[in-house]
């Protein structure tokens, strides 16, 4: 088993769990996302991304790709947040979520894109 590819699996199954995590519920309500989750989900995104830097192969371009435009989505997603934290006392009004968790549900298509991509690396591969 190699250790590399084991830490590898675990942080970009982990950032797709914690995206998946924060764009789950009613698109509109913005007590059902938690802006500590998104934060959450953009460290760990950044983690596996920079994971992804060393590999040279078609396949690790692919993912750094996929890992790129999720980071990019999450920290959009994040920033719309700061700014549209005074739409109301709870935070982010139903119009600002919407558009939050938009972003946040397009890394979370790349991010299911890049687990794709590694399942069928790791089963195209041989020993």
């Amino acid at each position: 088993m190699n250790l590399e590819r084991v830490t590898f699996g675990f942080f970009i199954i982990l950032s797709l769990t914690f995206n998946f995590v924060f764009v789950i519920g009613h698109i509109d309500n913005p007590s059902h996302h938690n802006v500590w989750i998104l934060t959450i989900a953009i460290l760990v995104s950044l983690i596996a991304t920079g994971l992804k830097l060393g590999d040279r192969s078609q396949v690790g371009a692919l993912l750094l790709a996929a890992g790129l435009v999720a980071d990019l989505l999450l920290i959009t997603a994040r920033i719309f947040w700061v700014v549209f934290e005074s739409d109301t006392e709870m935070g982010p009004g139903p119009e600002s979520m919407v558009m939050i968790v938009s972003l946040a549900s397009g890394a979370l298509l790349a991010n299911i894109v890049s687990v794709v991509i590694l399942i069928g690396d790791t089963l195209m591969s041989r020993r």
